[in-house]
């Protein structure tokens, strides 16, 4: 794909998220997802007081976060103006994005494939501060694209890079424990060998 644009307005959001034939995420699989986050991060005993969701979209981390941990607070970060006016998000992006404190989890789900490679490095140079802790992360990688993904509802118009080329910029700074979760190199949860990549 050379150089895609893109416009992440109303009918973007009623393609992607509202349309039940081609929204690529729902609020059972987000709680499916998210009990499998939370799980793993009690069962490590890593404590989600604040939580920063970074490309939010219409918020489905939201419900989730407020059912599991009703005290913590949930911040939603969104490049979209759209969506900031529609659900009130704080504008802003994963490439550049500084918060005033500091939070327990960071989920970034769907959003470096938006990014071009002067961003997408940007943005990873910026997880290590914005998730010292553990990070949800889920990225279209060309190998996602050729081999995995449902084509009918995933947006194409994307970079899609290899999952080699995240893999080895993740490491600097992260320990993958696989399904997307990652915890900070400074994260005071203990992983056995086997339970990292």
């Amino acid at each position: 794909m050379s150089d895609p644009t893109f416009s992440f307005d109303e009918a973007y959001y009623q393609k992607f998220y509202r349309d039940r034939r081609t929204r690529v995420a729902d609020r059972k699989s987000c709680a499916l997802l998210a009990n499998f986050v939370f799980s793993y991060l009690d069962y490590l005993r890593l404590p989600v007081e604040r939580v920063l969701d970074v490309g939010c979209g219409t918020g489905l981390w939201r419900r989730e976060v407020r059912q599991r941990y009703p005290e913590a607070v949930y911040v939603g970060v969104e490049r979209s103006e759209y969506a900031c006016r529609k659900y009130g998000w704080e504008l802003g992006s994963v490439v550049d994005y500084r918060p005033t404190e500091d939070f327990d989890l960071v989920i970034c789900q769907g959003v470096f494939q938006y990014l071009d490679d002067a961003e997408a490095e940007a943005a990873l140079d910026n997880l290590p501060r914005l998730a010292p802790n553990a990070l949800y992360l889920e990225i279209l990688t060309a190998e996602d694209w050729e081999r995995n993904c449902n084509r009918e509802v995933t947006d194409g118009e994307v970079h899609l890079r290899s999952v080699a080329w995240y893999r080895k910029r993740l490491r600097r700074h992260f320990r993958n424990c696989g399904g997307g979760l990652f915890l900070g190199k400074g994260s005071p949860a203990v992983l056995y060998e086997l339970e990292r990549l």
